[in-house]
């Protein structure tokens, strides 16, 4: 009985030394609270401007990048296309050049650029034969084909690139939430490692 009497007097001096403790580290309340925080406002969202994007980059190559404020976008877009272009008409100017050679000589004309050599003296023998002029308009069709669809490829890419873009503007994009790919080094072993890293700050 006498032990229980000293554990609950020695139980209540605690708690009351301990509120005692509490009650002289409260801090008081300050009469005025200021925040810091800034909030931002985004602008209503258009649910056209993904169709608008997209019609400006399909009436003009870049058109729909400009619209979206993306203007460095404007130079890949147009490097692209013009690289695309620049092989179907170098593709073409060569198939041209061997077709009209091979029908020279369906016609019976030895005449044509390959019957002649650098200095422009006429050969007996062609450089390159009947089967070789063939062959090389096989080739440069095929190219001019594969240039021609990957331009076709690129500018559809344009549109939907200029699309996607418009979708994503209108959602919140918060820095406190931030998936991104890491690389290091492993120090012990020197072999890499490479993942991704999920950061949520608040």
């Amino acid at each position: 009985m006498l032990n229980k009497l000293i554990i609950s007097v020695v139980f209540t001096l605690m708690c009351c030394l301990s509120l005692a403790a509490q009650n002289e580290n409260e801090v008081p309340f300050p009469n005025e609270v200021v925040v810091d925080s800034i909030i931002k406002i985004k602008d209503p969202i258009n649910p056209l401007s993904p169709a608008k994007a997209a019609f400006y980059s399909a009436i003009l190559p870049g058109l729909g990048q400009a619209y979206n404020k993306k203007y460095w976008k404007i130079p890949i877009v147009y490097a692209a296309l013009g690289t695309g272009i620049y092989f179907y008409i170098d593709n073409n100017n060569e198939y041209n050049r061997y077709r009209d050679a091979y029908k020279s000589r369906l016609a019976g004309f030895k005449n044509d650029e390959f019957y002649l050599d650098a200095q422009g003296n006429q050969l007996d023998t062609p450089r390159i034969t009947d089967d070789g002029l063939r062959r090389a308009q096989k080739q440069f069709r095929r190219n001019k084909d594969l240039s021609l669809l990957i331009t076709v490829g690129l500018y559809a890419l344009n549109i939907i690139d200029a699309n996607v873009d418009a979708h994503l503007l209108q959602y919140n994009i918060d820095e406190n939430l931030t998936l991104a790919p890491h690389y290091n080094i492993h120090q012990l072993d020197a072999q890499s490692n490479v993942g991704l890293s999920l950061n949520f700050k608040f």
